[in-house]
């Protein structure tokens, strides 16, 4: 990154019963790993298979075990590899070095003690300065507990709106930079006979964090997501999340997104996207890579900043994500672990995924390459961006965000209004607020 960016920070202020902080029994400081002195042995790392695949970790795994030849490492995926890691976490018998994706719950993770805090690692010595001064430090922030650092983030997933700027030119469009000019310009698209959006419905938080969220900052600032991420009573049904609400719900009802979109899983609406069923689509950075094996001769994609709700927020905002690795305690290898990631984050190799990849990295200076094409312009609205946040609160609190994508869900089938849908939201935050074994998060700028 080449400046310092605004981010909210996750800081634990509860803790779940029966847990409390790091055990005793965990690594202590001068036990912990540090990625130095010897390595050797079997190094086994599992990795969530998504949109950018997990060549790149084959190949630095492969790279580091020819300079460490007394080291075994092996190197798995799946889509869904959570589900082959949680078992292995309640049996004491993980892999040594993990990416479990976006189904697992890394919180909970830390507060059941059954991470590696990793600051021991990040103080060692990196170039002229330590391997921490190698990350945007506000990523390292969203990884951290009580000032302990459990995780350790990799790529930067950018959220926006995606158009094929082929299809925008033969038709005259303009991408939509305010809610206004989306409404101008949908209904144009409606005469050409092609859908202005598509949506990934079997996937809400697609909406959510494309359209929700980022029109809820719009109206009321990024004060409003701080509020309603630390489940501030009367946050989420608030004017801005309910202005948010009903815009979503204007655009339903003037016939906006895709037929049967709501039914469709990420990659079938992504495909009559690229297919030009749609005109535009919510999702992140990683669009171009997930769809590549299916684009269309001659399609491509183009990033735009989600059309700005016109309110008192900050046009320039962005809501970022960050899919952190981690190294489990009862890992066998702790230490290889540690050493293999220093090489996945090397500035070489950080840049290199940018090239190869086309995402953004949390390692300071590795945009300083010739972006590809699709990066350039998520890169140019990062740098542009006064505050950039995160949706915390879909790890934070995994059964009140369940709510939430149920109930837009029913809100798109009609099912319920706008404001029956940010008082669901609600009632689900005062449940949360409620249970008193439930660890408590707090967001801050």
């Amino acid at each position: 990154m080449n400046k310092t960016l605004l981010l909210a920070t996750a800081l634990a202020v509860g803790l779940i019963a029966g847990c409390g902080g790091p055990s005793s029994s965990g690594a202590t400081a001068s036990e912990a790993p540090t990625g130095e002195g010897e390595l050797k042995g079997d190094l086994e790392v599992m990795a969530f298979e998504g949109g950018y695949g997990i060549d790149m970790f084959q190949k630095a795994a492969t790279e580091f075990q020819e300079l460490h030849p007394d080291l075994k490492i092996s190197v798995s995926g799946n889509p869904r590899v959570w589900e082959q890691i949680r078992p292995r976490m309640v049996a004491g018998n993980p892999p040594d070095l993990m990416f479990p994706g976006w189904g697992m719950d890394h919180w909970a993770l830390v507060a059941e003690d059954q991470l590696l805090p990793l600051d021991a690692a990040l103080d060692t010595k990196v170039g002229d300065g330590t391997w921490r001064d190698t990350f945007d430090p506000n990523m390292l922030k969203l990884c951290q507990k009580d000032g302990k650092t459990y995780m350790l983030p990799y790529y930067i997933m950018v959220y926006g709106w995606w158009y094929d700027p082929a299809v925008f030119q033969k038709n005259g469009w303009t991408p939509p930079t305010t809610f206004s000019e989306l409404l101008v310009l949908g209904d144009k698209m409606k005469a050409a006979g092609v859908a202005p959006m598509a949506f990934q419905g079997q996937y809400p938080y697609y909406m959510i964090e494309g359209m929700f969220f980022p029109w809820a900052q719009g109206v009321g600032g990024i004060q409003a997501i701080v509020d309603a991420q630390n489940l501030k009573p009367g946050a989420w049904n608030s004017p801005a999340f309910l202005k948010a609400a009903q815009m979503i719900d204007e655009l339903n009802k003037k016939g906006f997104f895709l037929a049967g979109s709501t039914g469709m899983s990420h990659t079938e609406s992504q495909t009559q996207f690229l297919n030009g069923k749609a005109a535009m689509v919510p999702c992140g950075s990683w669009i171009e890579s997930e769809m590549k094996e299916v684009m269309p001769p001659g399609a491509s994609v183009q990033y735009m900043p989600v059309p700005f709700s016109e309110g008192s927020g900050d046009p320039t905002a962005l809501l970022i994500g960050v899919e952190p690795w981690m190294v489990p305690v009862a890992a066998k290898n702790p230490n290889a672990a540690v050493a293999l990631y220093k090489h996945m984050t090397s500035l070489e190799k950080a840049k290199e995924f940018v090239r190869t990849k086309g995402t953004l990295m949390t390692i300071k200076g590795s945009d300083e390459v010739e972006l590809p094409r699709v990066l350039q312009k998520p890169a140019e609205t990062v740098r542009n961006a006064k505050v950039v946040y995160a949706n915390l609160v879909r790890q934070w609190y995994p059964e009140m965000w369940k709510e939430f994508e149920g109930g837009i869900t029913s809100m798109l089938n009609g099912e319920i209004t706008p404001q029956q849908f940010v008082d669901r939201c609600e009632a689900a935050a005062e449940k949360a607020r409620q249970n008193k074994d439930l660890v408590k998060y707090e967001m801050s700028l």
